[in-house]
């Protein structure tokens, strides 16, 4: 059988075949598609014992109807979330393959491109004694060979492993047998994809990997396909549209944007935007075809797939109610993330500080290296916002993906990509020991490779992980640290970098991107370019500008870790800190309250100044039971210039009589669009001020 391919196998990207036994547990990478042939550095597994997920998934599946009694001695487990197959002999792991189960996803109805799920048998072997490269079409040799060569089609080649369904009704039965779905498992000559869900319902392997399977198999043993822990979702690029509720949050205009760019069909509601506010994103967003509505319910109806919410997004918002009401699936955010990160050959990036900024980094240095990657991140781009888009999506012509993956809602642990950054673990929006959970679920999902910080609270998920950072543990070490105004410069190795955006915390996060793409195998050289270009992203330590000799910056900075990285690089390009801070959200508040408090006390010198706003409060439920003037009390009381800013009116006319040439306003928070701009009417107040700025002391 001869089917026509979906994607596009001249793209570069590493086909990864794995040999595993119970004891060694390695991974090589052997081949990438065409011609490139490049070394790869080996590395143990990211699972900490494939035999042991293996077991895992296979254990629930004793429930289903039509499994064994117990688990078999012999048992091939196809584990489509993570995209590898495993061969257990008596619990332990024989041999472990990546593999590409069916783009469209599980299921077992005919006519549907699924990978049908759940127990089956060997029915026959074909093509044992074929040569490698045999082209097979209705089950039998075609009369030629593939030798590598590109080609459109969807090949079935080398060995084929029939699949007998076991379970009435999934796979086996009118309308959902396997036996008549042909329903293989086979040799491909797509191997460059293998690791992602890409086939037409078959489970593809390369060719070496599926001669090593078929020494492996006999006729009757076991076969179990374990679905993916995330729920399966309507086609993003299909004809009904998605309608996105609360569209002007970063996360949600992004995917928005992302699933137009690719070709689906997407709308979306926002307080804001029924308030007139944030005119400038509607626009740009309207300008990609996403239809804005008013969020009152009237945007659900019979065209669309699917509503797509996020954790801010409560029930009692008029689109859910609607979606209830007409029976729409409702979607998280990261459940439609989670989707297209397995799709792609995804990166994604995670901890508790620089999130955006590597994530914006990797795609720099990608798309300097010609691979041409797609981003979906949290911050804007300003090489995006210049083309006249919101500038935190890209989708380009390639198979590489790079996302920023959050963990403070905990949808961290939804994902299974590519390739795993895990930067730092800091006390943020969840107590440390939560987070390093999550880290650890993705860390058993990354499907390929992982990269670590060097930090000592990140031991635990580094094993055979690439280590990043400036101390003697670090693979990717950064040496001759030089950290100016304006800029920092440092050393890989024999190769030297600058960067244009200050602060020794954007020295970490370039080692991180450094080691993502090393790992993707990006030369060093190749990098140095891409992040000397690279000028940051949008309110992460972002120049607003400069009135009467004194410098306003406006950054993203809301937890001790981030403050305290924005104020230490504030003091390398002034004299004298004035910090502005905009707590957000009182639960977020309440729980890193000792953490500002600790913060702002060490890091601001005697004649710095703090000015604090009341915190930011968009409604919901959450108890309002302190103000902002209680935590300045609290650090006025350690001895630092701290005031509470009754208004924004309130502080412009404060801060302009305060400042002196040589200062830096820092304008801090995050959350609220608006405090950009307050960064820029603190400029302009600055500007304009009648008070006269005092020369510098």
């Amino acid at each position: 059988m001869v089917m026509k391919s979906e994607s596009d196998p001249t793209q570069i990207s590493a086909a990864v075949l794995t040999r595993i036994s119970s004891e060694t547990h390695t991974i090589r990478e052997l081949r990438f598609a065409g011609d490139l042939w490049q070394s790869a550095r080996v590395t143990a597994s990211p699972y900490p014992s494939l035999a042991a997920r293996a077991l895992d998934v296979a254990r629930p599946g004793l429930m289903r109807p039509g499994a064994p009694a117990e688990l078999p001695e012999r048992l091939l487990v196809v584990d489509t979330e993570r995209q590898f197959a495993v061969w257990l002999e008596d619990g332990k792991a024989a041999g472990a393959w990546p593999v590409s189960t069916a783009r469209a996803g599980i299921g077992g109805a005919e006519g549907s491109f699924r990978t049908p799920p759940g127990w089956h048998r060997i029915r026959a072997r074909i093509g044992e004694d074929a040569a490698p490269g045999t082209v097979f079409v209705s089950r039998e040799p075609a009369g030629e060979t593939w030798r590598g060569e590109a080609r459109e089609e969807d090949l079935i080649l080398t060995r084929i492993l029939i699949l007998e369904g076991l379970e009435d009704g999934v796979n086996r039965g009118p309308g959902c047998d396997s036996l008549a779905r042909y329903i293989y498992l086979h040799g491909t000559n797509h191997e460059s994809l293998l690791g992602r869900p890409v086939s037409h319902g078959c489970v593809r392997f390369s060719n070496e990997g599926v001669c090593e399977l078929f020494v492996c198999l006999r006729e009757g043993d076991f076969v179990f396909v374990a679905a993916p822990d995330t729920r399966c979702i309507p086609n993003p690029r299909g004809e009904h549209r998605f309608h996105y509720a609360g569209l002007g949050g970063a996360g949600m205009s992004a995917l928005a944007q992302f699933q137009l760019m690719t070709g689906g069909k997407a709308s979306g509601s926002d307080r804001a935007f029924d308030r007139g506010e944030r005119a400038t994103l509607r626009a740009r967003l309207e300008r990609l075809g996403c239809k804005v509505l008013p969020q009152d319910g009237s945007g659900l109806g019979p065209d669309c797939a699917a509503l797509v919410v996020s954790t801010a997004v409560e029930d009692q918002v008029p689109d859910v109610v609607a979606a209830r009401a007409l029976d729409i699936p409702i979607i998280h955010r990261s459940e439609l993330l989670a989707h297209f990160v397995a799709t792609y050959r995804s990166i994604a990036v995670t901890g508790t500080s620089g999130k955006s900024t590597v994530t914006a980094m990797i795609f720099a240095i990608l798309s300097g290296a010609g691979r041409d990657p797609s981003v979906i991140i949290g911050g804007d781009l300003p090489e995006l916002s210049a083309q006249g888009l919101p500038g935190n999506a890209w989708a380009g012509r390639s198979d590489l993906l790079v996302v920023e993956a959050d963990e403070s809602d905990g949808s961290l642990v939804r994902y299974a990509p590519t390739i795993g950054v895990i930067l730092n673990l800091q006390r943020d929006h969840k107590e440390m020991a939560v987070v390093a959970a999550m880290f650890a679920t993705l860390r058993a999902r990354a499907r390929e490779a992982l990269a670590v910080g060097d930090a000592e609270n990140l031991d635990q998920f580094a094993g055979g992980a690439l280590r990043f950072g400036l101390g003697p543990r670090a693979d990717i070490r950064g040496e001759d640290v030089e950290l100016g105004p304006g800029s920092s410069r440092f050393r890989v190795g024999n190769t030297q970098f600058e960067l244009s955006v200050p602060g020794a915390h954007n020295v970490a996060n370039a080692l991180a991107a450094i080691a993502a793409c090393h790992v993707l195998g990006a030369a060093l050289e190749g990098m140095v370019g891409p992040l000397a270009n690279f000028t940051g992203i949008g309110r992460r330590f972002q120049i607003v500008g400069k009135a009467r000799g004194v410098e306003v910056i406006d950054d993203f900075a809301h937890n001790g870790e981030k403050i305290a990285a924005a104020i230490r690089t504030a003091k390398l390009r002034a004299q004298r800190v004035l910090a502005i801070y905009q707590p957000h959200g009182y639960g977020p508040t309440r729980f890193l309250r000792r953490d500002f408090v600790a913060t702002f006390s060490r890091e601001l010198g005697p004649d710095d100044r703090l000015f604090m706003l009341e915190v930011f409060y968009v409604g919901g439920t959450a108890t309002r039971d302190f103000s902002s003037a209680d935590i300045v009390a609290e650090i006025a009381a350690l001895g630092t210039n701290a005031e509470f800013a009754p208004s924004r009116e309130w502080l412009v006319g404060r801060v302009a009589q305060e400042v002196r040439s040589g200062d830096l306003v820092l304008v801090m928070g995050a959350r609220d669009p608006s405090l950009s701009e307050l960064a820029l009417t603190m400029l302009t107040g600055i500007e304009s001020s009648h008070w006269a700025v005092a020369p510098t002391q």
